[in-house]
């Protein structure tokens, strides 16, 4: 078993035709829409919840996701789950994971690495004011978090027995992502956003997607009900919902302006909040990779 517990393990690099996006840089370094093919060209996992995301060029999809999507998750005093919300300074922390090992790292304090405890005692932690149970992964991790984060810290792993289902159209599990498994974006979603934004537009990491695909139009993703990427079957579960994290430069970890949700309020306000993406649930695994086709309406 690996550090993702039930998710599969990631999958071995292999070679794409696809060409590379830039998280961090100008929106002029990504590529251009293919055709009438929707292609995807940008894969992220985000091993902790909250803390910088992990490129892949091909990647496993369990039912709870990316391998090792939010698995484990940095909890304050009494459990309570932190994110970039209140803790913007969790961007800085950058996992890497290395068989059954994971591997913490931030400008100026190192490193710190842990064999994963799958079986350990489980404690009771919150996210977002609704109960969980974790397995706390030892004193030597939460001490370095600790001096990260300026704050007690501890971290904290999904257990195997985990099953928090996220209703929907498409209902599915998942893990200590906010809601349901994967996060899709389209590239004209966002290039038009920064058009409307103008100036020095913010960078494509501050949305945090797993996916990232092109060929769609600008929103075309709220419209996806069932897609297809190879033998991974997603579905339609919600629209993400935009919060303060949007505006945390995730090189930084500080707060840094109203942009882009004072934009995207402008013209992406729904009942529930502002939306900027999609959220699918897994219907059936398999491996993904860059360059692989989407293909809508496919169950």
């Amino acid at each position: 078993m690996g550090v993702g517990g039930d998710q599969v393990s990631a999958a071995p690099a292999k070679s794409s035709d696809s060409p590379p996006i830039s998280w961090t840089g100008p929106r002029s370094a990504l590529p251009g829409s293919v055709g009438g093919v929707i292609t995807v060209v940008g894969l992220r996992s985000y091993p902790v919840k909250g803390c910088a995301g992990v490129e892949h060029v091909a990647v496993d999809v369990g039912l709870m996701g990316l391998a090792h999507d939010r698995a484990f998750l940095v909890v304050g005093p009494g459990g309570v789950g932190r994110t970039q919300r209140r803790d913007p300074r969790l961007a800085v922390v950058r996992p890497e994971v290395v068989g059954e090992k994971l591997v913490l790292r931030a400008p100026g304090f190192g490193e710190v690495s842990a064999v994963v405890d799958t079986e350990g005692p489980r404690q009771d932690v919150t996210m977002f004011g609704d109960p969980y149970r974790g397995i706390d992964q030892g004193d030597e991790v939460a001490g370095w978090l600790t001096e990260v984060l300026q704050a007690p810290s501890r971290l904290v792993r999904v257990p195997p027995e985990h099953h928090r289902v996220i209703e929907g159209p498409t209902s599915g599990v998942s893990g200590f992502a906010d809601s349901a498994a994967v996060h899709l974006l389209s590239l004209a979603s966002y290039r038009q956003l920064c058009e409307r934004i103008g100036g020095a537009a913010v960078p494509l990491d501050r949305f945090r997607p797993n996916i990232v695909v092109d060929g769609l139009p600008a929103h075309g993703e709220d419209d996806l009900r069932h897609c297809a990427i190879g033998p991974v079957r997603l579905g339609f579960t919600r629209l993400a919902v935009r919060c303060a994290v949007v505006q945390v430069d995730q090189t930084a970890g500080t707060r840094a302006g109203p942009e882009p949700l004072r934009t995207l309020a402008g013209y992406r306000r729904a009942k529930t909040g502002v939306t900027f993406g999609t959220k699918l649930s897994v219907i059936t695994g398999g491996p993904i990779a860059l360059g692989d086709e989407l293909v809508p309406d496919q169950v």
